[in-house]
């Protein structure tokens, strides 16, 4: 009985501790619509099933090596492009790669680092709550970001707010040192993530692309610059 119970709990995902009051409101609100009427709890029960699922963790087998760019989200690629860095992260005027993730309310939202590095700035920037997936959203939307000082350089992971995202969660600080694949925040719901990368740095995914947080290798160290192409059939 208990190898059975091994079992079951090794095929369980990982709950956030940050999602249990949001799942213990969804499942009153469904006993509260209950007693109004029946069938409306079969429906908050199944909302609260999607928010249980939404703040899964689930372990994360991450690529190792010290030149690999992981992807700090799961989602699909939106952008890949070569854009100046916003001024408060103090990285320069001159263009840097920018590597994007949108993640949709369906995506586990728990954010990890992209590389090994210490944690040099983290700026906060209230903004607007547009369509992550817009272009200017990464200058216009409430966002938060962290500048790592890794052995190739600076890189930045932003987080960003969506149309749905009201409330960007981050659990690291200045000074502390961040393993590749290692989490560091969360955003609650629907959102993206930018990272910002050397443009020396080879780009190894491209816009469509689904990635997954702590395993998708984005990009690699390799001074060659260079960007994948996709066939889209």
């Amino acid at each position: 009985m208990e190898s059975v119970l091994d079992s079951i709990r090794s095929m369980l995902v990982p709950i956030r501790k940050e999602g249990w009051p949001f799942i213990a409101i969804f499942f009153v609100i469904a006993l509260l619509l209950g007693l109004l009427w029946q069938p409306l709890f079969w429906i908050g029960l199944a909302l609260t099933g999607w928010c249980v699922y939404f703040f899964r963790d689930p372990p994360r087998a991450v690529p190792q090596g010290a030149d690999l760019v992981i992807s700090p989200a799961d989602g699909r690629i939106s952008s890949v492009a070569n854009v100046v860095p916003p001024d408060q992260l103090g990285l320069g005027s001159a263009p840097r790669r920018r590597v994007s993730v949108f993640m949709n309310v369906f995506n586990c939202h728990v954010n990890r680092a992209p590389v090994a590095g210490t944690v040099s700035k983290i700026v906060y920037t209230p903004g607007k709550f547009l369509n992550a997936e817009l272009d200017k959203a990464s200058e216009d939307n409430e966002r938060n970001a962290v500048v790592l000082d890794s052995a190739h350089g600076p890189v930045a992971v932003i987080q960003i707010a969506g149309l749905v995202a009201r409330r960007i969660v981050c659990w690291t600080g200045e000074g502390d040192v961040l393993a590749p694949g290692e989490r560091f925040g969360m955003i609650r719901f629907g959102s993206r993530l930018d990272v910002y990368l050397p443009l020396d740095a080879s780009v190894l995914v491209a816009v469509g692309q689904v990635a997954t947080a702590g395993e998708t290798v984005l990009a690699r160290f390799d001074g060659a610059g260079e960007t994948r192409l996709a066939r889209v059939d």
